[in-house]
């Protein structure tokens, strides 16, 4: 490492790296020979003590994460194990798969299950519910039907402004009498030059008193004509300057008025001057044929046949006006499976259910699908979830997940979907392993398995496993959106505790685990998962201090981000605060068995689908006769 010039540089330290360096001590030349204060064995020059100090593994330093969060500081050559337990080290899950909307086959399962859900027994129904809500807030129903939404009300405003009557939007009061005249077809005589430079000299017209300051106007805006015009393929003639057709229309907009008092502009266009299409002559269009027909080419023998028989054919528009039925008798649509219908449309095929399709240079094949919502029309923000917020929700995705699929590519589908939990970098690893690996991926028949006959409604399901090695079953947490182990209880412990809380109902009278010393509850506390810690902490002050003492070894730590904007229209991103938290990661399992679940047999003798069919007939077995 080099060193800049400075008072305690010397010339023979810098090239000396010997251990029983016997040099003569000199002010200028060398300095003593000493060893690290850290008792890290280094031996080196004074004059390099503050260098060393930069390397020395015994160096008292703060975490490399220490700008992430981490308050922790310790010895460098500690720092690469830390990073492995770091609480600012947090990793996202990012394991992905997909859902699709359920098909119109496996209605009466999924209407059955949606009558009782109970998502903490259904693994797989609480996982399709999850996603099913992430699904509808990310549609957004103006991407879907943009036919149907509301008008802003800056459009509002806007369209009342064009629908106001044509008097009304060209000409003011003042000129009541010219509009009249104008639209009874008097023909309006145009002023030459002269009559203009007098018209504009003259006192009698009204707002005289701005002539000053619109012929500053008319100056500024000539020279712009004159800057711009030269550029322009389109033009037009404008008081003897070109400009821009865009630029004309637009000062025609901020100064239609001014042109109007001057008379250098018609407030209603004479009828004689509009464009009709009665002077336009039809152009005949020919068809050019640019190859021609093999001679091995055969017609069909339906098109050899007389064309007097052929059935007579014709073009028509087909609409619900044909049902014969109002708009108001027409069945409604149902939100979320047209909605569901028209994104999956989109999503595999690239384009939505109603798509115009060109047949040739002149004519549009114009498909119309409409739909009759009762809760149309909607809001400019609205999502699938805004619109069914106050109507009772069922299952409309698939309680089967995929995790890979060549259907569609996943990276802006609406229909993949993502874990998004954070954890610390080593929680991860056991967290994959148990709820994505175990849990997740098994639920279709291994970890869970349903009734054979569930293709016809039937909705029993059971837990085939359990953690081997103790007590506990896999359950559905709504609230933290994750798997997680729920310890079974003896039902002895819990009979005490209800039994103590009737005796002691004081106010100030606590549960027997809070009447526990500090140090006994920190101990405990120890041996609880993440999971368990963050319900914990919840449950009073006390037990929320106890968990604090935790955070660092157990918990987690990230930055919390606002978005400030400044009265000049900048903004940045600056941090709000830390927060400190644990993450969902419950127990890690490392080995499962079979649970004391009974046989799905015993489910089959009760099941109400399960119809018996007995056959008392012989029937002839096949090849039974052959010898």
């Amino acid at each position: 490492m080099k060193r800049g010039k400075s008072a305690g540089h010397h010339e023979h330290c810098d090239k000396c790296y010997s251990v029983h360096c016997q040099a003569p001590v000199q002010s200028s030349v060398s300095c003593l020979v000493i060893k690290c204060h850290k008792n890290c064995g280094a031996t080196f020059h004074m004059c390099k003590q503050e260098e060393h100090q930069l390397l020395c593994p015994n160096e008292t330093v703060p975490c490399l994460n220490v700008h992430y969060g981490c308050p922790l500081t310790m010895q460098r050559r500690r720092l690469a194990r830390h990073l492995e337990v770091c609480p600012a080290s947090v990793v996202c899950c990012s394991q992905e798969w997909n859902r699709w909307p359920v098909s119109e086959s496996d209605l009466t399962f999924y209407r059955n299950i949606s009558e009782s859900p109970q998502t903490e027994l259904h693994l797989d129904v609480a996982m399709a519910l999850r996603d099913q809500e992430l699904l509808f807030r990310s549609i957004k129903m103006k991407n879907i039907f943009p036919e149907l939404m509301m008008e802003s009300p800056v459009l509002q405003d806007i369209t009342a402004g064009v629908n106001r009557p044509a008097e009304e939007a060209a000409c003011s009061s003042d000129y009541a009498e010219f509009r009249v005249n104008s639209c009874a077809q008097i023909e309006v005589k145009e002023l030459n030059q002269e009559e203009r430079d007098a018209l504009a000299k003259s006192e009698d017209v009204d707002d005289i008193q701005n002539y000053s300051s619109w012929e500053k106007i008319f100056a500024k805006e000539m020279g712009g004509c004159k800057q711009t015009g030269g550029n322009r393929d389109s033009h037009l003639q404008c008081e003897s300057k070109e400009a821009n057709i865009a630029e004309y229309n637009m000062y025609l907009v901020h100064h239609g008025a001014m042109l109007i008092n001057f008379g250098q502009l018609a407030a209603c266009t004479p009828r004689e001057k509009d464009f009709v299409y009665g002077s336009l002559e039809p152009i005949e269009v020919q068809t050019v044929h640019t190859f021609n027909i093999p001679t091995s080419y055969r017609a069909k023998r339906s098109h050899l046949k007389d064309p007097a028989q052929k059935a007579k054919s014709f073009h028509r528009s087909v609409d619900t006006e044909d049902l014969g039925l109002s708009a108001d008798d027409l069945p409604k649509c149902d939100e979320v499976q047209s909605t569901l219908l028209c994104s999956l449309e989109k999503e595999l095929k690239g384009h939505l259910i109603s798509e115009s399709v060109t047949v040739d240079g002149l004519y549009v094949d114009v498909g119309t699908q409409t739909y009759n919502f009762s809760s149309a029309p909607f809001k400019t923000d609205a999502s699938l979830a805004d619109v069914i917020a106050d109507k009772p929700h069922g299952l409309h995705v698939h309680i089967e997940a995929e995790s890979v699929t060549r259907r569609h590519n996943k990276t802006s589908s609406a229909f993949s979907y993502m874990c998004g939990h954070f954890f610390r970098r080593d929680e991860y690893r056991s967290h994959f392993r148990n709820v994505h690996s175990d849990i997740q991926a098994s639920l279709s028949g291994w970890l869970q398995q349903r009734c054979p006959l569930a293709y016809l409604g039937c909705t029993f399901t059971q837990t085939r496993f359990q953690p081997a090695g103790h007590q506990a079953t896999v359950k559905y947490c709504q609230d933290a959106n994750t798997f997680i182990l729920e310890t079974q209880v003896p039902s002895s412990l819990c009979e005490s505790v209800k039994t103590f809380s009737r005796e002691r109902n004081g106010v100030h009278n606590l549960d027997p685990l809070s009447r526990l010393p500090l140090e006994i509850l920190q101990h405990v506390a120890g041996y609880l998962d993440s999971f368990t810690l963050s319900q914990l902490s919840q449950v009073s002050r006390l037990m929320r201090e106890v968990c604090a003492t935790l955070l660092q070894e157990r918990g987690m730590v990230s930055l919390k981000w606002e978005k400030k904007t400044y009265s000049h229209g900048g903004s940045s991103w600056r941090c709000r605060k830390k927060v400190w938290e644990f993450s969902s990661l419950f127990s890690p399992v490392d080995r499962w068995s079979f649970s004391d679940a009974p046989s799905m047999s015993d489910h089959l003798k009760t099941c109400s689908f399960y119809e018996r069919e007995d056959r008392t007939e012989p029937v002839v077995l096949a090849s039974v006769f052959e010898c």
